[in-house]
């Protein structure tokens, strides 16, 4: 019988996010202490299987190596366990005397969870722990090629929940795992969350699937090592945060900045380092096998040893290499190594002065890594802080390796394996996501106080009965007023300003004297005549305007006449059709391109020789920012 793959994988998806969702309806219901239970037993299990782990996900997915591997499951069933374990997330979180307030946690539901092929294991782990801890259960999507171990990993730690009280099915993973199946999931009505790691594009999906996504965004490292900073420490933590498993952390150094006067100290630390420097046609050899069209990197390259990458390139390094060094003369289009490499590459980058170097870890975080995470070495406290007030990243890191600080290994840092780039880089979050981001808190709030207390309404504001208005003078009431006598200061007021415009005069009309006394009359006659003025003034229209109608200085018959028309006027030429805009066809087109884009709210004009990276297309995609132009 022929079986549809496809089917098959979102028919699994549609059972497993059931039965999770059948096992949540008892999980919700645990108190904080039956949580902490299962979440220990789940650590202790990845605790005790992290090699064998390391193992299976090494040899499954080919990505990088045992060791580092066992160091990240640690990372997550033994320094996450214990950084998370008091934390209060189910039932009363924390109780405000003093404002009469109360904070409850409440578990999402069902969270699901996206995995990368880099980190199988460890990252099954970090998701599962953080879901738990918060009350909720959890489905896994694995990435097909590390499915195996990811499965395996997601059993190990559904037994242990079961076997500390968890209800059967609080832990599902995919076992044949599809992009279909993938989105299936991701857009399930039973789930209320998704973890996505991965991609762009995976993580894009996560976001316009309609519901609360954390997704996270590319890294493209920058690490400064400026003239105050011990140089030997700071080379040999770089070199050892950009070999760490091969460099498929998304936070590990990418391009090492420094001043020209270290130069000579640089380069010797890292020949020290066991860090090989590679000449000029060592290094397009290896772009040539490391960077594909539009900047990708090789998926072949991604977590392979360097002796591995400089064997694929067509060179030998030596047996004992560290990782492979190549020096760039600028930050962008322009040089293609200046990108994220998801390899033991490292750029280097030597600079003139510490603005130079400013400008080019800003120059690096926004081609291709805004949000993330950058680095610097440095004993000057002001440059430290002018650094990170500065830099578009989410984690500045001091003197720390940049894997290890990023994930909280080295720094106070959650520990975590989601580390969100914020708005900048397209996330909903920049913090190291953790279980209270998966929770939501409800609040008991009591009355302390009346609306009008909290709110009084000025005087002058408030809704009272309106005071009787007070009588005017009778010398002051222009509706008991001689309408000749208003006619006759009418026809003086005009007079004043340079001549009468009423046909014959209206005091002649009236055959009475021009002259009237202003003070008889006061500051009434004047208003009066304001008002004539200003209605006189207004264009003809098919109906008279309502203050010419109400004027009281005028008979009904000069109320309705029509006011002066303007005299014809000749006809003004058409000016010319302004000429279309030039369109400018981009060559390159990158992250922060797109983004610039779309702040300015244009278009980018691409044609059939535009490159435009990975990162760039899947953003333009969203706004459509990219045009293809014909000509």
């Amino acid at each position: 019988m022929v079986r549809d793959t496809d089917l098959v994988s979102v028919q699994e998806v549609r059972t497993k996010v059931e039965a999770a969702w059948t096992a949540f309806q008892a999980y919700s219901r645990f108190n904080q202490q039956q949580v902490d239970r299962v979440v220990e037993a789940m650590a202790a299990a990845g605790r005790a299987q992290a090699k064998v782990l390391a193992e299976m996900a090494v040899e499954e997915t080919k990505y990088g190596n045992v060791q580092d591997k066992i160091a990240k499951n640690l990372l997550n069933s033994d320094l996450l366990a214990r950084a998370i374990r008091g934390m209060k997330t189910v039932g009363v979180l924390r109780e405000l005397p003093e404002q009469k307030l109360v904070e409850i946690g409440v578990p999402v539901g069902v969270v699901a969870a996206v995995l990368p092929t880099t980190n199988p294991t460890s990252t099954a782990i970090f998701k599962s722990l953080i879901s738990l801890k918060a009350g909720n259960a959890v489905v896994i999507s694995p990435h097909p090629r590390a499915a195996k171990c990811t499965a395996y990993t997601a059993e190990l730690l559904h037994r242990a929940a079961v076997e500390a009280g968890a209800p059967e099915g609080v832990v599902q993973c995919i076992a044949n795992p599809t992009m279909e199946s993938t989105h299936a999931l991701m857009k399930h009505e039973r789930v209320a969350l998704i973890l996505a790691t991965g991609g762009q594009a995976m993580v894009r999906a996560a976001y316009s699937s309609g519901k609360p996504a954390f997704g996270v965004g590319p890294g493209n490292v920058p690490v400064y090592i400026d003239r105050t900073a011990d140089v030997a420490d700071a080379v040999e933590k770089v070199v050892a945060g950009k070999k760490f498993d091969y460099g498929t952390v998304c936070s590990s150094e990418q391009t090492l900045v420094a001043e020209e006067p270290l130069r000579e100290a640089v380069l010797a630390e890292l020949k020290r380092a066991k860090a090989c420097l590679l000449s000029a046609a060592q290094q397009q050899a290896l772009i040539q096998v490391l960077l594909k069209d539009n900047y990708r990197i090789n998926p072949e390259c991604v977590g392979q040893s360097p002796l591995r990458i400089a064997e694929m390139a067509g060179f030998e390094v030596p047996a004992d290499t560290s990782i492979l060094v190549v020096e760039i003369q600028g930050v962008g289009k322009a040089h293609p190594l200046s990108v994220e490499k998801l390899s033991p590459v490292l750029a280097l980058y030597f600079v003139r002065d510490p603005a130079a170097a400013m400008e080019a870890c800003e120059g690096l975080l926004r081609f291709g890594g805004l949000g993330h995470t950058c680095v610097i070495y440095s004993k000057d406290e002001a440059r430290i802080r002018e650094f990170a007030l500065r830099m578009p990243a989410m984690r500045v890191l001091v003197n720390t390796s940049a894997p290890q600080g990023s994930t909280g290994v080295t720094t106070n840092l959650l520990p975590s394996m989601t580390l969100g780039c914020g708005a900048m880089g397209g996330n909903i979050t920049g913090d190291n996501v953790g279980p209270l981001h998966l929770i939501n808190i409800k609040r008991l709030a009591y009355g302390v106080r009346t609306a009008e207390e909290a709110l009084p309404i000025p005087a002058e504001f408030r809704d009272e009965p309106a005071r009787p208005r007070a009588a005017m003078p009778v010398a002051a009431q222009p509706a008991l007023l001689d309408r000749r006598m208003i006619a006759e200061a009418v026809e003086q007021y005009l007079a004043e300003r340079g001549g009468s415009r009423l046909a014959g005069g209206a005091a002649a009309a009236a055959g009475r004297p021009a002259a009237v006394s202003s003070a008889a009359l006061g500051n009434v006659a004047a208003q009066v005549v304001d008002r004539f003025i200003a209605c006189r003034r207004t264009r003809a229209s098919s109906q008279p305007p309502a203050c010419l109608a109400q004027c009281p200085c005028l008979a009904p018959t000069e109320a309705a006449a029509a006011p002066d028309v303007p005299a014809p006027q000749a006809p003004v030429p058409e000016a010319p059709a302004p000429r279309a805009p030039e369109v400018i066809i981009a060559d390159f087109v990158c992250e922060s391109d797109v983004r610039a884009a779309i702040d300015q709210h244009r278009k980018i004009y691409t044609g059939p020789r535009t490159i435009v990276t990975p990162a760039a297309r899947e953003l333009a995609q969203q706004y459509d920012v990219l045009v293809v132009a014909r000509r």
